[in-house]
């Protein structure tokens, strides 16, 4: 698996150093950043190949081959967030980055057909390789699994409360910014909770929605 751009590559080094096979540099670098990848192997690519890498997306010039496997965890922990049928992995890295710095214990992906962890990853700013996170096809699954563990579960949907009644063992869920939450998942909630427009608005980015209610069950102020 290759991953680009200088601020992953450094997070990777820093606190993955592990996991790198080799530092692929398309750029000179100085000598204090070459002192930085002193501990590891490194080639010098062409601006061809580092534009084929990176499929022509902005590299920066600094790419790394790493060997990553993704863990099964267990379905535990006092706060889960689970994302349904969102398919775009830009949102599902920024997701994740909020989802580690705020607190989340695990994250479930649903409804989707494979993770891009390459570009989770990346767009996480390395928060992937630190979040756990599984993926489950049928959320339904893993509502009843829930519910048989006692969570409390919510849903973001109009016509709900600003907080949910408790933070602790609770799982939020989050569906795409086109269709939402269906109908199925509606029936199984336990509370539903929103965000209030004060301004007459379409909606909100889901990563910026999630930002906004994963502070509400994990933030005391």
């Amino acid at each position: 698996m290759i991953v680009y751009g200088k601020r992953i590559v450094e997070y990777i080094i820093q606190k993955h150093p592990d996991i790198v096979k080799e530092i692929l540099i398309a750029r000179k670098l100085n000598k204090n950043e070459l002192k930085k990848f002193q501990n590891f192997e490194i080639k010098f690519i062409d601006n061809k190949l580092a534009q084929k890498l990176s499929k022509n997306s902005n590299h920066q010039g600094f790419f790394a081959k790493i060997e990553f496997t993704p863990q099964n965890w267990d379905i535990i922990g006092d706060k889960i967030l689970i994302l349904d049928n969102v398919t775009d992995m830009g949102n599902i890295g920024a997701i994740t980055r909020t989802a580690y710095a705020l607190g989340i214990d695990l994250l479930i992906i649903t409804g989707i057909n494979e993770l891009k962890w390459d570009r989770v990853i990346r767009t996480s700013s390395g928060a992937a390789l630190d979040m756990k996170i599984i993926s489950i096809k049928n959320i339904l699954d893993v509502i009843n699994i829930l519910k048989t563990k006692g969570y409390l579960i919510v849903g973001a949907d109009l016509g709900g409360k600003c907080k949910p009644s408790r933070k602790n063992k609770i799982a939020l869920i989050l569906g795409n910014e086109g269709e939402g939450l269906n109908k199925k998942i509606k029936q199984k909630l336990d509370e539903v909770i929103t965000i209030e427009m004060k301004r007459e608005f379409d909606s909100l980015n889901v990563s910026v929605a999630a930002g906004i209610l994963i502070d509400r069950i994990t933030n005391e102020c």
